[in-house]
């Protein structure tokens, strides 16, 4: 699947990734290649709670 579009988070660069919590296209600025959140989930989630993030744009 490809990602194109511009990040909805700076909306300037490029969409790279997608959150794989809220759906969020974001550039690789705003995207947690470790847990796979963009910034906004990554800033809510708890240490250990990831998966219970329920950020939703649309």
């Amino acid at each position: 699947m490809s990602i194109s579009g511009l990040c909805q988070i700076c909306e300037s660069r490029p969409a790279e990734q997608r959150c794989r919590n809220c759906g969020t296209l974001v550039c690789e600025a705003h995207y947690e290649q470790g847990k796979g959140l963009c910034a906004d989930c990554a800033a809510q989630a708890q240490p250990d709670q990831n998966e219970d993030v329920d950020v939703h744009r649309f």
